[in-house]
């Protein structure tokens, strides 16, 4: 039999109701409270407290609070009126025992309307979060073709520039190569003409001729002696294609002589370069390792350095490629890390069991340059591409859990 409170208080205004139920030593996590807009009731064994109210209460806006050895309620009341009491009086336990039924009734009906409330706002949430998912996913499908687009038309564009450009040069060249023919032909029909004009005025001047009237022979026409015998020195231009002048493409073989010059300067310099080098200065090993130690005291551009002098010795090491990707992701050179972290990928072929730490490596490392461009889905792409390599990879895998976030827009833009 539980022992009924009665040393509570109250005080009222027009819109509310104070009441203050003293707990008696009683635990707050042992107190038990229900209420409805007519029944109140606050159950903390043995005790018990319960009053039939005098109107109705608004019982969505009223609260409770438990603290200090104290229960303490606001109640807003539906109607404004000074209330003659807190409770009904003379009430029989017929009469409370169906107030009791229906504050229950009323709770169970509230409970259900307040979960399917909440099963509806949860669908509701659920099918706003698939909307704003498909429609960010849509807007970067969107973006990515539309640089997709960009960079075809832009390639498409250069490509027909530079077929113009091809064009006009090979036009340029015919059209050298028919000034150049039509020269030489009318500088041979000049010579022909000469020849025959020479010809014509020797066959027309003999020596000795006679007059028609006198039969008399006219005095002897003299005639130039003839040349005597020499030689012409010709002198050819220099010329490093056997071909003749006019039978060339001069622009393509001046070019082609320039690209020539070109690498023997560069091979020039590059041997007069290791000549200054000490003994294991010219090991890409021990460049490699000088490389580790330069990293290690976050000297990163010694590091740099180190590693260019390895590769200029040896640019088929994939390690190289790998630690200087490493370098310049500390240096934030962002494009050239993913530069580096591709040509060691191109290196590290076939992918075998022995090389996988290092394509791991190559993929995370392009991949963070990726992100730190805000190129999420590519970056999202290498660290995939790095957990197929090695699935338990818990840092890798919440990397990419992080960015897809990213691109879904459920977190800031930061890694």
């Amino acid at each position: 039999m539980p022992l009924i409170v009665k040393d509570y208080s109250w005080t009222q205004t027009e819109t509310l109701v104070y009441i203050n139920v003293p707990l008696k030593g009683v635990k707050a996590g042992k107190v038990d409270l229900f209420s409805t807009d007519e029944y109140l009731k606050v159950n903390f064994p043995p005790f018990l407290f319960e009053v039939i109210l005098y109107a109705p209460i608004d019982d969505n806006k009223s609260v409770a609070k438990i603290g200090n050895g104290v229960v303490i309620f606001t109640l807003y009341k539906k109607e404004e009126s000074i209330w003659e009491s807190l409770a009904l009086m003379n009430v029989d336990k017929e009469t409370l025992q169906k107030k009791r039924e229906n504050a229950v009734l009323k709770a169970q009906e509230k409970a259900v309307t307040d979960t399917e409330a909440k099963a509806i706002k949860k669908r509701e949430n659920e099918k706003y979060a698939l909307e704003t998912m498909m429609k960010l996913e849509d807007e970067e499908r969107k973006r990515i073709e539309e640089m997709k687009e960009q960079e075809r038309r832009r390639a498409t564009e250069e490509l027909e520039q530079w077929k113009e450009k091809q064009r006009k040069e090979e036009e340029e060249k015919k059209a050298q190569q028919r000034r150049e023919i039509q020269k030489l032909e009318h500088e041979k029909k000049k010579k022909k003409d000469e020849m025959k004009t020479y010809s014509k005025s020797v066959s027309e001047c003999p020596r000795k001729r006679t007059t028609a009237k006198t039969g008399r022979k006219s005095e002897e026409i003299s005639l130039p002696a003839p040349r005597s015998a020499g030689s012409i020195k010709i002198q050819f231009t220099p010329r490093v294609f056997p071909t003749a002048l006019r039978e060339s493409r001069v622009a393509e073989e001046e070019a082609w002589l320039k690209k020539q010059a070109d690498a023997r300067r560069a091979v020039n310099a590059d041997v007069s370069e290791l000549k200054d080098l000490k003994e294991e200065e010219r090991n890409p090993d021990w460049l490699k390792e000088k490389g580790k130690k330069l990293f290690a005291t976050q000297n990163y551009l010694a590091a740099v350095n180190a590693y260019n002098l390895a590769i200029q010795l040896n640019h088929k090491l994939p390690i190289l490629y790998l630690n200087r990707a490493a370098c310049h992701l500390k240096l934030r050179n962002l494009h050239k890390a993913i530069e580096d972290s591709s040509k060691a990928l191109d290196l590290l072929t076939p992918p075998v069991a022995d090389n996988a730490d290092a394509r791991a490596k190559a993929h995370i490392r392009r991949g963070t340059a990726f992100c730190e461009l805000e190129l999420y889905a590519e970056g999202l792409q290498d660290y995939q591409a790095a957990l197929k390599i090695d699935p338990r990879n818990e840092t890798v895998n919440a990397d990419a859990e992080k960015i897809s976030k990213i691109i879904q827009g459920t977190v800031p833009d930061s890694l």
